[in-house]
């Protein structure tokens, strides 16, 4: 049985968890399909608002805590979790932490380069953009479902 410290990490987990995957997920399912009709000025003025925008505060609680909680579940909960709740949680670390390597490592330098390119060709900025950026979304916003998925499966 869970100490009542490590069951409030789980379920804080699980809610930081679902909250930053409805995130990503409205992103991948509603926001970039309707930014793909703009044009190539609107669709690149329109990326580099949001990418200055994202990165806030409330942001940064969601994507820190998704690491951070179901780090602090499993290491309060040392010895408690049966055989399914700790590998779960392992498991949705390792996809947390996978989903941000993706995010430092593909996606931001991406924001990067679109932020720098303003004032320049959009259209070329776009096709340099917007593909490899929506399949790195795609990768991450998956992790993000299953380190929820597996949170819950913690519980």
């Amino acid at each position: 049985m869970m100490s009542a410290m490590t069951s409030l990490f789980l379920v804080l987990s699980v809610i930081v968890a679902g909250l930053y995957a409805g995130f990503m997920l409205t992103f991948l399912i509603a926001i970039m399909p309707g930014l793909a009709e703009l044009t190539d000025e609107q669709f690149t003025a329109a990326m580099r608002r949001f990418n200055e925008r994202v990165p806030g505060p409330l942001f940064l609680v969601l994507f820190l805590g998704v690491v951070a909680l179901p780090a602090a579940a499993l290491l309060t909960g040392l010895g408690e979790h049966d055989e399914v709740a700790g590998p779960a949680i392992v498991g949705a670390l390792v996809c947390a932490v996978a989903g941000h390597l993706i995010t430092i490592a593909g996606n931001i330098p991406l924001n990067n380069a679109l932020a720098q390119s303003e004032g320049g060709d959009d259209s070329a900025a776009r096709k340099a953009f917007e593909p490899r950026w929506n399949t790195l979304h795609q990768v991450r916003t998956a992790l993000a479902l299953v380190a929820c998925v597996l949170l819950a499966v913690g519980l």
